[in-house]
């Protein structure tokens, strides 16, 4: 290795290829690496969040990424304004490994790589030799600033745990054989077909359906005559359900476009625990609190004629649960549109909602 110990300092608001490039760069040429993610408490992406993107990214053991606040304002021609900016990176190198620099085999800072402009009057404060690397970003043109302005141009230069963290989710939800699976289907195939970015756009099956199918498949070893209906149910098997789709749907997040279509979600799980159970859901209500959606669409269960494919409770319970899901989107406030009316007429009303979703953007605080 030439160095035994580099620097690199970033705010990473958010982390993009261009800075991977750099720590990688940073690893290849160090015996140890230190990232400081330099945040400040106004910024809308929290610095812990950040590290832990990074730490995904770049798993090798000589790189250490380190959090560090520093809310100290931006200004390179004041002394004492860099003094206090590099008190707070050295406070994190005082972190790392749990030891100050210097001590137990972390030597001190030998070299600062950066792509900034004010990456050598950086490395002349530690004392240290600068090595740039790409300045004019020809390799990876992305910054963290076009990167907020407009996520969706910079889609490519995004690491897939920033992808999945920035992709707007749509849940499609209703009753029984109410078109959830073919809207679902459909929406994603609208936006996949603009190209780009969006070419990826995917659509996230129920699990559900699947987890009942593999079930009644193993009950019928022991008695092939049984069928859905006669199927027993355990709270705990919804909460499998609902983590299991969320798992899924993280997955297709990360590797997908800036719009994933969930054909349900724990919320959905919720109302058929009650409908089944007859009581609240606790453990899936709280993975519908950590899970993150934008926007529910209700597909109307009327205009669509009811298949019975033996998997369907029947159409007065549709009716009632197409009722429940409408009762516990008003009551909890969540943000949805009802679609109703010919497959085109649905199509068509949810594709305005989405857009309507779509054109709000993404909204990052400015850094210090």
């Amino acid at each position: 290795m030439r160095y035994r110990h580099g620097l690199v300092i970033g705010k990473f608001y958010p982390p993009h290829a261009g800075h991977h490039h750099l720590i990688d760069t940073a690893a290849d040429a160090c015996a140890h690496v230190t990232v400081v993610v330099a945040a400040s408490t106004v910024e809308s992406v929290p610095v812990a969040l950040r590290a832990a993107w990074l730490r995904e990214r770049h798993p090798q053991p000589h790189v250490e990424i380190v959090p560090v606040l520093d809310d100290v304002e931006v200004d390179y021609d004041s002394d004492e304004v860099w003094a206090a900016h590099v008190a707070a990176f050295r406070t994190g190198l005082a972190a790392a490994s749990g030891h100050g620099v210097g001590a137990l085999g972390v030597p001190p800072v030998d070299a600062v790589f950066s792509s900034e402009a004010y990456g050598p009057e950086l490395a002349r404060r530690f004392a240290a030799a600068h090595v740039p690397v790409d300045p004019p970003r020809d390799r990876f043109p992305v910054s963290g600033t076009a990167v907020r302005r407009d996520p969706v141009a910079c889609w490519e230069w995004l690491s897939p745990a920033v992808r999945a963290h920035l992709t707007r989710r749509v849940v499609v939800l209703g009753a029984e054989s109410s078109g959830t699976t073919t809207l679902s289907r459909a929406l994603a195939a609208h936006y996949a077909a603009r190209g780009g970015a969006w070419a990826a756009t995917r659509w996230v099956p129920e699990y559900g359906r699947l987890y009942c199918e593999e079930k009644l498949a193993v009950a019928r070893r022991a008695d092939p005559g049984l069928w859905i209906g006669d199927l027993g149910w355990s709270s705990e098997e919804f909460t499998v359900i609902a983590e299991r789709q969320l798992a899924l749907e993280d997955a297709a997040a990360r590797s997908g476009s800036p719009l994933l279509v969930c054909d349900t979600d724990a919320f959905a799980t919720c109302l058929w625990h009650e409908r089944y159970l007859g009581a609240p859901a606790p453990d899936v209500e709280r993975l519908h609190a950590r899970a993150h959606h934008d926007l529910w669409i209700l597909t109307d269960t009327a205009g669509v004629p009811f298949e019975q494919d033996g998997w369907r409770d029947g159409e007065s319970i549709r009716e009632r649960m197409s009722e429940r899901f409408r009762e516990e989107l008003d009551r909890r406030g969540l943000p949805y549109v009802v679609v109703t009316g010919t497959h085109e007429d649905r199509i068509a009303t949810a594709v305005t909602a989405v857009d309507a979703l779509l054109d709000k953007g993404w909204t990052f605080t400015d850094p210090l």
